[in-house]
């Protein structure tokens, strides 16, 4: 009889918490973080839209992961949820939480991000912004490399691939600073 008690409960808890997944949540505040950025404000009007994770946990010794979910934007209107993971091995230590944010370039970036399964390849990188120092830095990487400064010119380096990435830490250390190896799912909130 406990057992079964036990179990319902795991199973009551794993639904409720499985069903507060799927809200939608504010992610304003994380935008809001973003466009204060110099370098990354004109990527949200020369952008087609963009994809926003205002939480991802970070963690690992030797083998790690990554999980958030965050939310798809085209003009400005939510089209859907995407969670992003990323398991890892090698060189790596600490616990972490950032924000990212992705810019689809055109409807071809967009429709390769929604269409499921995205994952950036081992080259990809990120540039790591700050809301104080606007400093952008960043791994080198041809699949979606790393530029700072306005879209599409030859001083920032702009899109790559269709894609432009940042990311903003928000607490903790962690010696590891690629986005190589992320999976993003996405679901249609219609």
């Amino acid at each position: 009889m406990k057992l079964k008690l036990v179990l319902s409960a795991v199973l009551l808890t794993a639904l409720a918490t499985a069903a507060q997944a799927q809200r939608v949540r504010d992610v304003s505040n994380a935008v809001e973080l973003f466009q204060e950025i110099a370098q990354v404000a004109p990527y949200f009007e020369a952008s087609y839209g963009y994809a926003v994770w205002p939480r991802i946990g970070r963690g690992g010794l030797g083998i790690g992961g990554s999980r958030g979910r965050g939310q798809v934007y085209v003009g400005g209107q939510l089209l859907g949820i995407s969670t992003l993971t990323e398991v890892s091995f090698g060189l790596q230590a600490g616990g972490q939480t950032y924000r990212q944010i992705i810019f689809f370039q055109n409807r071809e970036a967009y429709d390769a991000f929604t269409q499921g399964g995205f994952e950036f390849d081992a080259s990809a990188s990120a540039v790591a912004v700050t809301a104080s120092a606007q400093a952008g830095a960043g791994t080198q990487g041809a699949s979606v490399s790393a530029g700072a400064g306005v879209p599409n010119t030859a001083a920032g380096g702009g899109f790559h691939n269709g894609l432009q990435v940042f990311t903003m830490a928000e607490g903790g250390l962690m010696y590891k600073a690629t986005i190589a190896g992320q999976k993003y799912r996405f679901e249609a909130t219609n």
